[in-house]
């Protein structure tokens, strides 16, 4: 919002100065997330290297090279976000330049100002314990380790960078530790060397633009395990504390299918390896590109969950490394642009592992998956009504709620539901194919989905992405016989939205039994209103009427307190 226009407000008149100042009161109750630009320059390539104590509690040298380009002309600064660790220098093209650390940046001087489209190469040379994002700790068999853990914007404090997530950059990681320590990290292990002081250098590169939130190193005594038949799609590897070295490959079962099954899904792997680690994160699991993490606590049993079949492991452990494993390619590869489009990440690999389980357990266990993010959805949303295109929560760690993961998920499911499988999935490829490596926005989805199917999404997106809430239901139907001799008569199907939310207009699926007859009669109701009703003659009367049967629609239903006849209500948490 630009600045106000120089007024005389001794002219002003009171009433006028009363409606200034209520306008200005909805203008911060409903102000938009600033968020971090890439304005002025972008960075191409970090070069980080990292030197730890012999105890991994700090970092003893550090130094990280980065390759920006310049956008705009006069940058005569140059802000890296970068926190409160000790800098003992800046270069910019090997020449040293003055710099200011405060409030979360570097600022660093650059003399003379550099000309667009002109590279630059920024080294800052520095030590210490970083506040946050690179956790220094015990892993689980009380061993020390140290392991990037940055979502959403917290990478800054150990790494100086542009820290947005849409600032996607390659990265080089050149880690030195105790030889008895293990090192992954982001993209291949393209070197590695033993010192003379009893240390070993570890260099990966990672040569794909990924998120900064992405870019992490695990150091620990690691048992590294691989599975039983390698993978044909891209190297796969756990690392996992000794202590659970049994328990790897039992645990990883979901692994191996998964990354099949979305390779020949949405398209190639986009990454040199895939790493599935367990280290230290305050998630449950982090998916950093090619360099997964999850919590200490991945194989431990939980109370009364139960086990899916053919894997022999609890539900939560499969459904976690598919959803993991699904952000390889969205969020990862395909990144969203801002934070108010994370959902495209988030919704995303909630529901491609409900397709996991979908594939790989059974059709049941799919219902089911749904059923339970459905709850979840209905639960946040009790608490805060919001659009999923979320521009104004300030908390990047609020975002993490039952709209981007839940509700984002059965976005997906229904447009499955309303295009088809086939249009629905080349979306989904063509969506990919455009946008990996880069940035996406939810109308650049919206735009793949129309061009897939040629229909027009637009009214859909806007009602379910761009504002809140979900359709509550109200049921009837009644019988009116026909006059004789011609007999039959009239089913009167009646729905109402008594939701406090503006009208759904996705058109719902009924079908009506026929006592006598194979299968169902099926008919779409289209609401135009608050309360609908459909007239459909028929030879006899149904036997039943059933709404949305295959729930295809996130939505609450209710039965009619007065109403004439029973109605079959498939509400979401009685599906079997």
């Amino acid at each position: 919002m630009g600045n106000p226009r120089n007024i005389n407000w001794r002219c002003l008149r009171r009433p006028f100065f009363i409606a200034l100042f209520f306008l200005g009161l909805a203008t911060v109750a409903f102000a938009e997330r600033r968020e971090r630009l890439i304005d002025k320059w972008r960075p191409l390539h970090y070069q980080v290297s990292l030197a730890f104590n012999p105890e991994l509690t700090e970092v003893a040298r550090a130094e990280t090279k980065i390759t920006i380009l310049v956008l705009k002309e006069s940058l005569g600064i140059l802000d890296l976000d970068f926190g409160e660790m000790p800098v003992d220098g800046v270069s910019v093209g090997g020449a040293p330049a003055a710099f200011e650390q405060k409030d979360g940046r570097l600022n660093v001087t650059l003399t003379p100002a550099p000309r667009p489209n002109e590279r630059l190469l920024v080294t800052v040379t520095y030590h210490g314990k970083p506040a946050n994002g690179l956790a220094l700790t015990n892993d689980k068999d009380h061993q020390p380790s140290a392991t990037g853990d940055n979502w959403p914007d917290r990478v800054h404090h150990w790494i100086p960078s542009l820290d947005h997530l849409s600032a996607k950059a390659s990265v080089t990681f050149n880690v030195t530790a105790p030889a008895q320590h293990l090192v992954v990290a982001n993209g291949q292990l393209s070197a590695q060397r033993a010192n003379p002081d009893g240390t070993r250098t570890w260099t990966y590169t990672e040569s794909k633009p990924i998120p900064p939130y992405c870019m992490i190193v695990a150091v620990g005594r690691f048992a590294v395990m691989t599975p039983l038949l390698p993978s044909k799609v891209a190297p796969l590897t756990y690392y996992v504390p000794p202590s659970e070295r049994g328990l790897a490959r039992r645990g990883f079962g979901a692994a191996p299918p998964s990354l099949n099954y979305l390779t020949r899904l949405v398209g190639p792997f986009p990454y040199e390896k895939l790493a599935h680690i367990v280290g230290a994160t305050r998630f449950g699991g982090m998916e950093n590109s090619g360099a997964i993490v999850y919590s200490s606590t991945l194989f431990n049993p939980r109370e009364n969950e139960p086990l899916y079949p053919g894997f022999g492991v609890r539900r939560g452990l499969v459904e976690v490394i598919a959803h993991e494993t699904a952000h390889q390619w969205f969020g990862d590869s395909v990144t969203p642009a801002t934070w108010a489009d994370l959902w495209l990440s988030e919704g995303f690999a909630t529901y491609f592992a409900g397709l996991f389980v979908q594939q790989h357990v059974s059709e049941q266990a799919f219902r089911e998956f749904m059923r339970r993010s459905a709850e979840t959805y209905f639960k946040y949303e009790q608490t805060r009504r919001a659009p999923i295109h979320d521009r104004e929560t300030e908390d990047l760690f609020k975002l993490l709620n039952g709209n981007n993961y839940q509700k984002g998920a059965w976005v997906l499911h229904m447009l499955r539901a309303q295009l088809g499988d086939a249009a629905f999935f080349r979306g989904v490829r063509a969506y990919y194919a455009k946008h990996q490596h880069a940035t996406a926005t939810t109308e650049d989805l919206r735009l793949a989905f129309e061009r897939a199917s040629g229909k027009n999404l637009r009214d859909f997106f806007q009602r379910w992405v761009y504002e809140s809430g979900h359709p509550q239901y109200q049921v009837s139907w009644t019988w009116e016989m026909g006059s004789a001799p011609r007999g039959g008569g009239t089913l009167a199907l009646t729905l109402k939205q008594t939701q406090e939310t503006e009208l759904f207009l996705t058109p719902v699926p009924v079908e009506v039994i026929m006592p006598g007859a194979a299968q169902p009669r099926r008919l779409m109701l289209t609401p135009t209103g608050r309360e609908t009703t459909l007239k459909l003659p028929l030879a006899s009367r149904p036997g039943d009427v059933r709404i949305d049967p295959q729930n295809t629609i996130l939505k609450e239903v209710s039965a009619e307190p007065q109403a004439e006849k029973k109605v079959a209500l498939y509400r979401l948490h009685e599906t079997q």
